[in-house]
């Protein structure tokens, strides 16, 4: 499956080379927008959708209707986010995301590109955060409470999920080597989506976000 890439601004599904951007050709009868900007970028492009098997918008934690029609829109734009955690880098996985209008035709091009550069994809209706945001965020919400009520230490609720779960990693160090501060961003996004408690941003990951706002502020004076 051929497909062109128009990239406007730094993305966190492509932070750097990868299979996918390289094989991108000018000729693709694909059209992928990538970048912090991309949802810009397709708004002011002025897109031939009839010319193209599938378009793909990357996203953050927002729905793909904030961009295209909710009930009735072009049938062959789709979606898309490779779940990242914070600073670490991308995982394997893409999160497709379809409109109830979206074309079986337009979503299976866009699969089969995302899986040609060696990626697996999931394919979702759209909500905000997706599958992954959805699912783990609260988890790590907890986590983090539970710290703060003094449950264990750090080091024995991680080790306690790690020999437990079977996980790799241990929530609490997963969240400070990734960046405590992206976690923030993401949970207060979803909150101030979705409105549900268990979003709510814990109290480590806000101090870790304003702290890390403040040196920000701090470089720049």
């Amino acid at each position: 499956m051929s497909y062109q890439i128009v990239q406007q601004g730094d993305s966190r599904s492509f932070p750097q080379e990868h299979p996918f951007t390289t094989g991108a050709s000018a000729t693709g009868s694909g059209l992928v927008f990538i970048g912090a900007n991309a949802a810009k970028a397709y708004a002011l492009a002025d897109v031939k959708h009839a010319a193209h098997d599938f378009v793909a918008i990357e996203l953050g934690t927002e729905c793909l209707g904030v961009h295209i029609p909710d009930d009735d829109g072009p049938s062959n734009v789709v979606g898309f986010a490779r779940f990242r955690l914070g600073d670490d880098q991308p995982t394997k996985l893409v999160e497709l995301v379809r409109k109830p209008y979206t074309s079986d035709q337009a979503l299976a091009a866009a699969r089969a590109a995302f899986e040609s550069a060696g990626l697996v994809v999931a394919v979702c209706q759209d909500f905000p955060g997706r599958i992954l945001d959805r699912l783990v965020r609260p988890y790590y919400n907890a986590a983090l409470r539970r710290l703060d009520e003094g449950l264990a230490s750090a080091n024995d609720m991680d080790m306690t999920l790690r020999l437990g779960l079977g996980y790799p990693d241990g929530p609490i160090a997963l969240l400070n080597r990734s960046g405590l501060h992206h976690h923030f961003e993401v949970t207060q996004s979803l909150y101030e989506q979705l409105g549900q408690e268990a979003y709510a941003p814990a109290r480590r990951a806000r101090n870790a976000w304003l702290k890390k706002k403040s040196g920000a502020d701090d470089a720049t004076s």
